[in-house]
């Protein structure tokens, strides 16, 4: 489903729009000023608030035939692969022997790790 509407400031009933400016000094001295995500809406002045008014005067050219609007798109179901195994062994009456053998066989690795490190421990105390 897709859904347009108005985009209006609610406080009053004029739309009012506010802009990130990207304002850089250019290597001539002159400063050029660019709307970002607007890459085509840059101007330059000679100074910065010059650069800024050119900018200023360029949106509102460009938006005095122009709407805004909001544009609403559902995003698409995608199925989660391990939502159609997730709880299928819950009902299973050997569901807890299994994963008591798990935890068993956890334990068992952790110990056997924990012996690993206390070796290698003690080899490199003794290098």
């Amino acid at each position: 489903m897709i859904s347009f509407s108005p985009s209006k400031n609610p406080d009053n009933d004029t739309s009012k729009l506010t802009y990130s400016v990207l304002l850089e000094s250019e290597s001539d001295g002159r400063f050029s000023a660019m709307v970002l995500g607007l890459t085509d809406c840059k101007s330059s002045g000679k100074t910065e608030n010059e650069a800024l008014a050119n900018l200023q005067q360029l949106l509102q050219k460009r938006l005095q035939n122009s709407r805004i609007v909001t544009l609403e798109i559902n995003s698409p179901q995608i199925d989660n692969p391990w939502l159609k195994v997730a709880g299928m062994y819950n009902d299973n009456p050997l569901f807890d022997e299994v994963l008591a053998d798990i935890e068993a066989e956890r334990r068992k690795l952790d110990a056997e790790m924990e012996e690993h490190y206390k070796q290698m421990d003690a080899e490199d105390g003794v290098k």
